[in-house]
């Protein structure tokens, strides 16, 4: 790997290039008169110039590749030039203002004097300018010709990859640093409708469902908003139905007895949050049951019991989550209709490893979600998210210990029933070397990332992952002031694995 030096408090990168040549047929080797290539970086743009020999009094070509580094674009207009600087401050400044081609500036430099001289590129591209210091190189004679001031060597085994290459293909670096990434717990999870966030709506007399109004998966409803009609059709008489609604009353007081038994157990840790969720929804249902059938007696009761309207109305603000009839349809009493969800906030229950689960005592600070389909996690900070409970024991299904958090996200973002990927984050912080999880590439199972030694060159190394977090990762493998591949690393590998018998460099 190539040496670094630092230049005007930027870093460089310098490599013998690829020996290429706007002249297919220039022999360099016959006369000795050998190109060179010199990679640096400013904080706007990064200049790739592959070189002739300098010679004094000669002219000769830098091919300037300018990248953007905004968006790793070529640079399409714009004027770019190449000043060697001397002793006292004295210059000479060679201007190229029409790229060849997207990105590729071919400058001509024609230096007076034989002699060591400071070369910076000056870069105008529409917005501020900027000159980027690119180290030193000699000026020599027909005889002697000059280049880099300090020869320095490619490694054998690096990979190519063009500038032309980079351009087409979503490409990006980034200086490797040394960071902190807070600790954290993971594991599968579940997202769910928070406390009291699901109702199941019933018909409360055998009917026929109306065809208006007509709900639908998604649809949003207010609370006492009609989300079904009935036309009753039954012929049972008021003692009867009287009799199912006070049954019904009984079920609803032993349901909420079981509620508060368990609200009490939960609280002493002797039962799950689950378990709770499931006693409250039972009781949900009761209570739509009951108020239906009270509805039932009333309608019977006045003289309704087949030509009016019985409205099934929604007992929140909701949005449906499921039609279980069509329009039409003949129910009896007590039949399911649809289904109505809270759609925010939502409960995520985490399945944790039982040592994992006891690190969550003192709260999370943030939690990140990520869907298997989606290429970014959903971060949620601390504010937008609370502890809810863990459960007192393990499942012994699965050796694992649920945790629930709530979550001020909608279920328009986080779908409720989906399956994701928790990553609960806790208060500490470890500290190394801390890359994009973008940069990381499995290699045959083997996690590495492609570092770029110069303009077209770069290295595969492999690391090794410490820690995650969200979109980043603590890696050891890497050192602070490498310039490392932060998207594209897959791109390389492939074209890796295509070098293989084909020919090198391009054509300027």
């Amino acid at each position: 790997m190539n040496r670094r030096s630092i230049v005007s408090s930027f870093l460089l990168f310098a490599a013998l290039a690829c020996r290429r040549s706007d002249s297919p047929g220039t022999d360099h080797a016959a006369g000795g008169d050998e190109g060179w290539a010199v990679t640096a970086w400013g904080q706007r743009y990064e200049v790739f110039a592959e070189t002739d020999a300098l010679v004094a009094g000669r002219a000769a070509t830098s091919n300037a590749h300018v990248t953007v580094l905004a968006d790793f674009s070529p640079l399409k207009s714009g004027v770019v030039s190449a000043v060697l600087r001397g002793p006292g401050g004295r210059e000479q400044r060679f201007r190229q203002d029409r790229p060849k081609r997207d990105g590729i500036f071919p400058v001509e430099i024609k230096a007076s004097a034989e002699g060591t001289f400071d070369l910076v590129f000056a870069i105008e591209g529409g917005g501020e300018p900027e000159e980027i210091p690119a180290g030193r190189v000699r000026v020599g004679s027909a005889a002697s010709p000059g280049g880099l001031a300090e020869a320095q060597t490619e490694d054998a085994e690096g990979v190519s990859f063009l500038k032309e290459q980079q351009w087409r293909t979503e490409f990006a670096t980034a200086w490797v640093e040394e960071g902190g990434i807070r600790e954290g717990v993971s594991g599968p999870a579940r997202v769910l409708p928070a406390r009291g966030g699901a109702v199941v709506l019933t018909a409360s007399v055998d009917a026929i469902v109306a065809p208006e109004p007509w709900p639908y998966k998604g649809l949003d409803v207010a609370a006492g908003a009609a989300v079904f009609r009935l036309r009753p059709t039954t012929d049972r008489s008021p003692p009867e139905l009287t009799a199912e609604a006070s049954a019904l009353e009984a079920e609803a007081v032993a349901a909420r007895r079981r509620v508060e038994r368990l609200a009490e157990l939960l609280q002493l840790e002797a039962t799950s949050a689950a378990e709770v969720e499931r006693a409250r929804a039972a009781l949900a249902g009761i209570e739509a049951r009951l108020a239906a059938a009270r509805r039932g007696v009333d309608v019977v009761s006045g003289g309704a019991a087949t030509g009016e309207l019985l409205d099934v109305r929604a007992p929140w603000a909701g949005r449906v989550a499921e039609v279980a009839v069509s329009p039409g349809q003949f129910v009896s009493a007590g039949t399911v209709l649809g289904r109505l969800v809270r759609p925010r906030p939502l409960w995520i229950e985490v399945a944790l490893q039982p040592e994992d689960a006891s690190r969550l005592k003192d709260g999370p600070s943030a939690l990140n979600l990520r869907r298997a389909s989606a290429a970014e996690p959903i971060q949620i900070e601390g504010r937008a998210m609370r502890l809810v409970a863990i459960a007192p024991e393990v499942d012994a299904r699965t050796a694992t210990i649920a945790a629930t958090l709530e979550v001020d996200r909608s279920a328009s973002e986080l779908p409720i029933g989906s399956a994701v990927e928790a990553e609960i984050v806790l208060a500490g912080e470890r500290r190394g070397i801390v890359a994009p999880q973008s940069a990381l590439i499995d290699d045959a199972g083997v996690a590495v990332v492609y570092v770029q030694d110069s303009g077209e060159s770069f290295s595969r190394r492999e690391v090794r992952i410490l820690a995650r977090q969200g979109t980043r990762a603590l890696v050891d493998g890497l050192r602070s002031g490498e310039r490392l591949v932060t998207r594209g690393g897959a791109a390389i590998r492939r074209s890796s694995l295509l070098s293989s018998g084909a020919p090198e460099g391009h054509v300027h």
